[in-house]
């Protein structure tokens, strides 16, 4: 069997059901959609993390949060961890990326590290508003429309998020896809490309044209729930977004939040035209039929429900559970929709064991191959989602862990010694209760439920420990 090629599309920020496939009547996705009738749909994949760098350090090394040691935002990864991509090029892959990485700190324009990540081609911009020399999107912007870069950042952040989208960062990273396809890759090896889009992530801006397309007081308005009945912590959070430095929940009228949702579905529909623009370069070039292509996110978005905005401690399917689809032809049935419970670190396997090339010694994750294929897959009936202080920082530290089985979620809010806060919990009944709105961890009724979850978790940490290094003897 030859080879496919492989393109890992990713945006940022993307939560489970902002996806027409997905059962979502209000989002306008065609080229999604599409992907996913001609591919399989996960409807249960959860990341390892709810904030970018944690999570995509777990998609690229196949390892989890406590594993790999990049525990938060602005954490470098360290040069003895292995990419996936790293294993694919020693393959004889040809990889490169556009967008996002975050896998090292790019505060204040620092350009972020690489270790040795097997990308030939690195266009690499982290965000759209950090002036930086590493910034490929602005060098891309003064080659095309010279002065527009000045003249928008002097306008404020908003500003660039509402480009028009010829001149827009999801339209660049949809730029450089296409000119890898058909102009820049090696012809003679199967590749590896990664498109990172930056958006849905916030700020809440989308070009006007895409804004237009939606109505916001038609949109679904947000699940609320009791916060009294949960940790103190998201009290905190609806007042306040990232442990203070931005405005919080509260801060916006009703009115206001059904237009941030606008923006966001308007955000998720630009980048669907660009992965329409994507996938029919990708036909064009003949490349369809040999080639993987798998649409994900790195987490999601609060959205307003549960009174919250954007992401943090929270483990919420709306931040932790992310869509995930596979296409490709003649392996993968078309229109197929998995529903066994499926995490990030297991793209990377999935990956390489497709490419033929040699696992990845220290990966975590397990293939999903047998899944569209028909072969024997034990489901694991649980995932494992870490939040280590890992966004904004918040004093004193908040430290979660989310234990989610088919029917049951616990996600425990460490204490002493962990942390100075009160040790406190969350436990959801999720057959019964698919929104999280009623939580039993303090509910005398659910006790012996919640403490055979807490011991199923310390038992789940015990099993994903890096065991990895080989045991030379007895002693």
């Amino acid at each position: 069997m030859s080879r496919p090629s492989i393109l890992l599309i990713c945006t940022d920020q993307q939560r489970y059901d902002a996806l027409g496939a997905a059962g979502n009547p209000h989002i306008v996705t065609p080229n999604l959609d599409r992907l996913a009738a001609q591919g399989a749909r996960f409807s249960n994949c959860y990341v390892q993390a709810t904030v970018c760098a944690p999570s995509r350090a777990s998609l690229m090394t196949s390892r989890y949060v406590h594993n790999h040691g990049v525990w938060a935002n602005g954490v470098d990864v360290s040069p003895d961890e292995q990419f996936f991509t790293r294993t694919l090029a020693d393959a004889g892959y040809d990889c490169g990326l556009a967008g996002k990485l975050h896998l090292g700190s790019a505060f204040g324009g620092r350009i972020e590290p690489r270790i040795d990540d097997g990308f030939r081609i690195f266009r690499w911009a982290h965000d759209p508003y950090l002036p930086s020399p590493g910034n490929e999107y602005h060098h891309w912007l003064r080659r095309h429309f010279p002065g527009l870069l000045e003249e928008t950042m002097a306008q404020g952040r908003q500003a660039i998020d509402r480009l028009p989208r010829e001149a827009h960062y999801s339209h660049w990273v949809g730029e450089e896809t296409i000119e890898f396809l058909t102009s820049t890759r090696d012809r003679s090896a199967p590749f590896c490309f990664i498109a990172n889009f930056f958006d849905p992530h916030h700020g809440f801006g989308a070009p006007p044209e895409y804004r237009d397309r939606y109505d916001a007081g038609a949109l679904p308005a947000p699940v609320t729930s009791d916060l009294s009945t949960k940790p103190a912590i998201y009290s905190d959070a609806s007042r306040e977004s990232y442990a203070g430095a931005l405005p919080g929940f509260t801060d916006y009228t009703a009115e206001q939040i059904q237009e941030i949702k606008a923006h966001y579905y308007a955000m998720v529909s630009l980048v669907d035209d660009e992965v329409g623009r994507i996938l029919d370069a990708l036909a064009q070039e003949g490349l369809e039929e040999e080639t993987i292509v798998l649409f994900t996110s790195d987490h999601g978005e609060m959205l307003g429900d549960h009174q919250m905005l954007l992401k943090g401690p929270m483990m919420f399917d709306c931040a932790v559970r992310v869509p995930l689809i596979v296409r490709w032809p003649g392996h993968v049935p078309a229109g197929a929709v998995h529903e066994e419970l499926v995490e990030w670190i297991d793209l990377a396997p999935t990956l390489v064991a497709a490419a033929q090339a040699e696992e990845m010694p220290r990966a975590q994750g397990r293939d999903l191959a047998p899944l569209w294929s028909g072969e024997h897959w034990p489901d694991r009936d649980w995932v494992l989602s870490e939040y280590r202080n890992s966004g904004s920082a918040y004093d004193p530290a908040v430290h979660t862990t989310m234990l989610r089985t088919h029917d049951w979620k616990l996600v425990v809010h460490h204490g002493a010694t962990a942390s100075t806060r009160d040790r406190d919990g969350e436990l959801y009944d999720m057959a019964s209760d698919p929104d999280e709105q009623v939580n039993l961890w303090h509910d005398d009724a659910f006790r012996a439920r919640r403490l055979e979850m807490q011991s199923d978790l310390l038992d789940v940490l015990v099993a994903t420990e890096d065991r990895s290094q080989p045991r030379i003897a007895a002693f």
